[in-house]
């Protein structure tokens, strides 16, 4: 590379934007479920990724219920109480599941909704 390019790398404007926590919210759990949709749609030809993905889901809605159980925690009461609710869900539809009594449409759709509330769309 010679120092020209090398110039117009250095001062060229940077593609990444400003993060929030809500635009990282919204990716980690569009990452999440992208894998759980992938994985569901291959679940027969390899269940143990479809269960990689099942529990990655739950570890993620775990992890969003501690948070919104902490005092600390800035969101409205209410708020912080339907996401706890939404992870309580999360949990017993992922052990229907295991038993073979449900698919993960159910998980897929929530995802699907509080990524659209994240990223400020409306439901359709």
């Amino acid at each position: 590379m010679n120092a020209i390019e090398q110039a117009r790398q250095a001062y060229a404007p940077t593609q990444m934007g400003i993060r929030t926590d809500r635009s990282v919210e919204a990716q980690l759990i569009s990452q999440v479920t992208a894998r759980l949709r992938k994985a569901a749609k291959d679940q027969t030809r390899n269940y143990a990724a479809f269960m990689t993905a099942l529990h990655e889901n739950r570890r993620m809605w775990t992890t969003m219920a501690a948070d919104v159980a902490d005092k600390g925690n800035g969101l409205p009461a209410p708020l912080r109480a339907q996401i706890f609710y939404l992870a309580e869900f999360t949990d017993h539809h992922s052990q229907q599941i295991i038993r073979g009594d449900a698919t993960a449409d159910a998980l897929i759709e929530v995802n699907t909704a509080v990524m659209r509330g994240l990223n400020g769309q409306r439901a359709q």
